[in-house]
């Protein structure tokens, strides 16, 4: 397949919603949020960004839904943005083998979370990001609009329900800030956290984000550096070992390429100096990934024979 070539790439790109569309209604939506409690399940989208300004996209792939924790790409590259290297010093970059909102590991290994794709490492990340800028969450709207090229926004209801709801991250932040990992009051750092689960964007405009992370740190079109060439392998190798959750070696046996997921049911893949690559179908399997968008990636890596391998 060449990438440079839009017809080949909307070809593959239809040829996959295609096949995947009768998969819809397999799994099951996020539930323990209630705003996400009600999506739709039979929709999929997929949409690619080539580094050298190609995009395609196929199915409902305008059709805007809540990121979740892919906005955990967003939190850590500003951290990196902010104090660089020495964000390491607070959170690990092991994968965890445990659900993505697991108190278990953080008792045993003193409040020092695995890595920043995990819940327990993103709230750390917040915490960061609150001492760092003067207001965290605007400062995530703004570089999630740059990179897409376009205003995005959070969306209230959903930012409310995680609130209304999320005992087990309000206790994940207070364990940790028991153990002095959490540095600012834990409303304020659990508010920028909601905040930025509960950004909105469609398939488009995520393959369009990320395409700084396929091209060296360097985002395609505006010749902006968002992170260092060393920061962005090290982002994609932290998406190929962590991002999908406990799934992380299946996503890395069956698809070859840095994935993260997040429970609305989207995915963002990157294949390096080629494409950011986004799938969304909000029907989830046992681990919070998408049912369809999995399956939609393992056909992208057999048909176009892209991987990091």
């Amino acid at each position: 397949m060449t990438i440079g070539n839009a017809l080949d790439a909307t070809a593959v790109l239809d040829g996959i919603n295609a096949e995947v569309r009768p998969m819809l209604g397999e799994g099951r939506v996020a539930r323990y949020i209630p705003a996400l409690a009600r999506v739709p399940i039979d929709q999929f989208g997929i949409a690619l960004s080539g580094i050298g300004g190609d995009d395609a996209a196929a199915g409902d792939a305008t059709t805007p839904f809540s990121i979740q924790s892919v906005s955990k790409l967003l939190g850590l590259t500003l951290a990196l943005q902010a104090v660089g290297s020495a964000l390491w010093e607070r959170v690990g970059r092991e994968p965890s083998g445990d659900p993505f909102n697991s108190l278990i590991q953080l008792e045993h290994e003193q409040g020092l979370p695995r890595n920043p794709f995990i819940n327990a490492g993103a709230i750390c990340v917040a915490d960061q990001l609150v001492t760092s800028y003067g207001d965290p969450k605007q400062a995530l709207l703004d570089l999630a609009s740059r990179l897409c090229r376009e205003p995005v926004a959070f969306d209230a209801e959903v930012a409310r329900s995680e609130r209304e709801t999320g005992f087990r991250n309000a206790a994940l932040v207070n364990f940790m800030k028991s153990f002095g990992r959490i540095r600012n009051d834990v409303d304020a750092v659990l508010d920028v956290y909601f905040h930025q689960c509960a950004l909105v964007m469609n398939c488009r405009q995520m393959a369009r984000a990320f395409g700084f992370l396929a091209n060296e740190g360097v985002q395609p079109g505006s010749g902006e550096a968002i992170v260092t060439p060393r920061q962005a392998r090290r982002i994609n190798a932290l998406m190929l070992t962590c991002g999908t959750y406990d799934a992380a070696g299946e996503f890395a046996f069956l698809i070859g390429l840095p994935c993260k997921s997040g429970v609305g049911g989207g995915i963002v893949a990157i294949a390096p100096r080629q494409l950011s690559l986004c799938v969304w179908s909000p029907g989830l399997d046992a681990t919070g990934n998408s049912v369809a968008g999995r399956r939609a990636l393992e056909l992208f890596a057999t048909r176009t024979g892209l991987s990091v391998f």
